[in-house]
C-alpha cells in the first residue's frame, strides 16, 4: 500500500495449478481462488448491468400516484471501456456468460461488434454479503 494514500500499489501472488479446483492434493486449504485479467492482454467492451425498473414492487398500486414517480433512475448502469477476459472478442451475439461473482451475461445482438463485445447482465447471483449486513441492520 501507499503509505500516504493507502492505495494498493503492488500485488504479489503465486500460481499453484494443483489448486485449481479449491483444494490441494496435498490437504491444504485454499483460502481463495482469484482471478484477474492482465490489462496488456485484455479486449475492451461494454457492461450493462440492469437492475429494478421500480423502487416499489407495484407502481400501479399505489394510491394517487403516478407510476413514473417510482422509475428506478439506476435501474441501467454501463460500464464502458471495461477490460475482458481476451478469449471473449470471439463471443457471438445471444451467447451466454457467467462472470464471476456477478451474474449471467448474455451478449447483445444489437450492439455488440466484431473486435467489441456487448454484455447485458440477465440474472444477478445471491449477495450472501448484503443478506448478511441486511439482518444485521447494516445499509450496504
Amino acid at each position: 500500500k501507499d503509505p500516504e494514500t493507502g492505495e494498493i500499489v503492488e500485488l504479489r501472488c503465486t500460481y499453484d495449478p494443483e489448486t485449481r479446483g479449491g483444494s490441494a492434493p496435498d490437504g491444504r486449504k485454499v483460502k481463495a481462488t482469484l482471478h484477474w485479467v492482465s490489462a496488456e492482454h485484455a479486449i475492451t467492451g461494454e457492461v450493462r448491468i440492469y437492475d429494478h425498473l421500480f423502487t416499489v414492487p407495484e407502481p400501479a398500486a399505489v394510491k394517487d400516484a403516478d407510476f413514473k414517480d417510482f422509475i428506478n433512475p439506476n435501474s441501467l448502469i454501463t460500464l464502458k471501456d471495461c477490460k475482458l477476459e481476451p478469449g471473449l472478442i470471439d463471443a457471438k451475439p445471444g451467447s451466454i456468460y457467467q462472470f464471476e461473482r456477478q451474474g449471467y451475461f448474455c451478449v447483445d445482438t444489437r450492439d455488440s461488434k466484431e473486435g467489441f463485445p456487448v454484455f447485458n447482465r440477465s440474472v444477478a447471483l445471491r449477495d450472501t454479503w448484503a443478506k448478511i449486513k441486511k439482518k444485521q441492520g447494516v445499509k450496504t
